[in-house]
């Protein structure tokens, strides 16, 4: 069973904004030669790299709230200039949605079990992409969505 990532989506203000900066970052990277894809850079490298790599995803808390995800395609670890190993997380370039759920402010990132993860909102069946986000957020805490 797939493990995933939860980490805080620091300078998005919506998913909108955090798909425009991962469509920026997969034309550097075709441009570069490369497969299309966004990485992030974090200090602690996850110690279960193999269960995260088994089918597992990086969730975004956008502004207090569980909103996207981004598939694990790979995790790299490097030193930097400075002689500090950090750790890139390869990401897909696919943005999802997934159901809005409130989340506290914490520093790194976290496990997410997959029983513990959202459901993606394309499984759902309704086309909500155009929907505003605080609807989204409202009828996700009614159960709605």
């Amino acid at each position: 069973m797939a493990l995933h990532l939860l980490k805080l989506c620091v300078g998005a203000d919506s998913i909108d904004d955090l798909r425009d900066w991962v469509a920026e970052r997969c034309l550097v990277a075709v441009a570069a030669g490369l497969e299309p894809h966004s990485s992030h850079v974090t200090r602690m490298v996850p110690k279960r790299m193999e269960e995260l790599l088994d089918g597992g995803s990086l969730y975004w808390i956008i502004k207090g709230q569980l909103s996207a995800r981004q598939k694990l395609l790979d995790i790299k670890t490097f030193t930097g200039g400075d002689g500090i190993t950090r750790c890139e997380l390869v990401l897909g370039p696919e943005v999802i949605e997934v159901a809005p759920a409130p989340r506290r402010p914490f520093q790194g990132w976290r496990y997410l079990e997959a029983e513990a993860a959202p459901r993606d909102l394309s499984a759902s069946g309704a086309n909500i992409e155009d929907m505003p986000d605080d609807l989204k957020r409202e009828l996700a805490e009614l159960g709605l969505l």
